[in-house]
């Protein structure tokens, strides 16, 4: 049974030239995309740069001006312009930031940066405060000690722990993570990730995870969606994304992700050739004639693909 639905939406922003500065064009960063999401499962958000993945998480959040479009949280549609700070929804959807060094206060201890969303919702002694920001803190694997450093004094892993544990301070039912390790070096995107799913199993959570690495995608998703030019591609589950992949864009995805065998090498990037070629000479297939990605076709009970005709 799905929570939050996504329908029909929509952030352009407006290009503005000649000389009384009227609108002459839009970029079309997100052009009516739509989302169910149910409790306990992870959904991919996965494209290049600039494909509008981002701006989608901020827009649920109410962080990002929609132009059209509507997110219906548990039956109710909500004002994205007008989602107070101490509403419900702001307590069960909580997000986490590409950037932890930006998205933590420099000035503030790990024990008020936690704390914050803690206060918004409960009416705590500070001792209780205090117990509730440690047993966190456990959970994301730091000591007591931390409670009382800042958070430029702890490395890029370690913050992004903290922006974990002040995440789901709140009990959260939903964690938007946008690209959550894409700036640690592997071996700590594979801790950060594990908490992630620890986390998950025991509070019930789901997550819509934001990112362009398809190797995290697969690790942590159950649903996967595939964006383009501000609009899904392709969507389905991860065996049907990684299985059986039909746009041309997320074959190329795919054929991208870097040899971890040799052996493999050669024949990989024989691949991509052929996925390239193929790909020049049946363009208008997955896009019109003003390059706008074709709205998705179901084509199995989980699978949907952008495509002009049928797939075969």
């Amino acid at each position: 049974m799905s929570f939050l639905k996504v329908k029909d939406l929509k952030v352009h922003y407006p290009i503005r030239g000649g000389f009384f500065n009227k609108v002459i064009s839009n970029v079309y960063a997100v052009d009516g995309v739509n989302m169910e999401i149910e409790v306990g499962k992870t959904y991919g958000l996965v494209g290049e740069s600039g494909s509008g993945k981002s701006t989608i998480g901020k827009a649920i959040m109410g962080l990002e001006k929609v132009t059209s479009g509507m997110v219906e949280y548990e039956g109710q549609e909500l004002n994205l312009k007008r989602v107070g700070r101490k509403t419900k929804f702001r307590k069960d959807v909580q997000m986490i930031f590409q950037d932890s060094m930006s998205s933590l206060n420099p000035k503030k201890r790990v024990l008020d940066i936690i704390a914050e969303p803690i206060r918004n919702f409960e009416n705590l002694t500070v001792t209780e405060e205090r117990k509730k920001v440690l047993e966190l803190l456990d959970i994301v694997g730091l000591d007591e000690e931390s409670m009382y450093k800042y958070s430029f004094q702890f490395s890029g892993g370690q913050r992004q722990r903290i922006g974990v544990a002040r995440a789901i301070a709140t009990n959260p039912k939903l964690i938007i993570a946008d690209e959550p390790v894409s700036a640690l070096d592997l071996s700590v995107q594979a801790q950060v990730l594990n908490y992630m799913k620890e986390i998950q199993k025991k509070m019930g959570l789901s997550y819509i995870f934001i990112s362009h690495d398809l190797g995290v995608v697969k690790h942590m998703c159950d649903h996967m969606y595939i964006m383009y030019k501000g609009r899904f591609v392709e969507s389905g589950t991860r065996e049907d994304i990684y299985d059986n992949p039909k746009h041309i864009y997320t074959k190329r995805l795919i054929a991208a992700i870097p040899d971890v065998n040799p052996k493999e090498k050669l024949k990989n990037k024989q691949n991509r050739l052929e996925i390239e070629k193929y790909y020049k000479e049946n363009e208008k297939t997955y896009y019109d004639e003003n390059n706008r990605v074709y709205d998705l076709r179901k084509i199995s009970d989980t699978h949907y693909v952008a495509m002009k005709d049928e797939v075969e």
